[in-house]
């Protein structure tokens, strides 16, 4: 099992040892889209859904998923995130309209933020859904993806 990473010599997980990684700045964006129907997208203009703004509650909840990854996702390292942000925008399809959220996320550390900005841009898609589904249980979150990532020993652009 010694070729895994996550798996120590007697084949059991472990959280791989980053100490002798040297420290860099580190970015990472990560996308996600929600289809909404035409109602849906109507009372969002019109601001007459009864929970409130859901881009507020997603933004607030996708910095709070940024800073509880660790404790989501057992490998990964607690890191200090210096910067967690969103932006939100709203497209229009055939049969409806899509919403498409992106996180970044960043740190100066010895190891990445993907899974930070990966965690932040769902734990937004979910809240979004969460708010709104007394309106549109038919929603649906797809294409959730890194987009981009800088620092380390290789940068990645999707």
């Amino acid at each position: 099992m010694s070729e895994f990473t996550h798996y120590n010599e007697e084949g059991r997980p472990k959280m791989v040892d980053i100490s002798a990684k040297t420290p860099t700045s580190r970015t990472a964006i990560a996308r996600s889209t929600i289809t909404l129907s035409e109602e849906l997208y109507q009372a969002i203009q019109n601001n007459s859904l009864k929970k409130g703004d859901p881009l507020q509650a997603a933004q607030i909840a996708g910095v709070m998923g940024a800073k509880k990854t660790p404790d989501l996702i057992p490998m990964c390292h607690p890191i200090p995130l210096t910067g967690v942000d969103f932006s939100f925008e709203y497209q229009t399809e055939e049969d409806g309209y899509l919403l498409q959220i992106e996180a970044s996320a960043t740190c100066d550390g010895s190891t990445g933020v993907e899974m930070e900005a990966l965690t932040a841009v769902t734990a937004a898609a979910l809240t979004f859904y969460d708010m709104c589904k007394a309106v549109d249980k038919g929603m649906e979150i797809k294409n959730t993806h890194l987009v981009k990532k800088t620092g380390g020993k290789s940068d990645f652009t999707r």
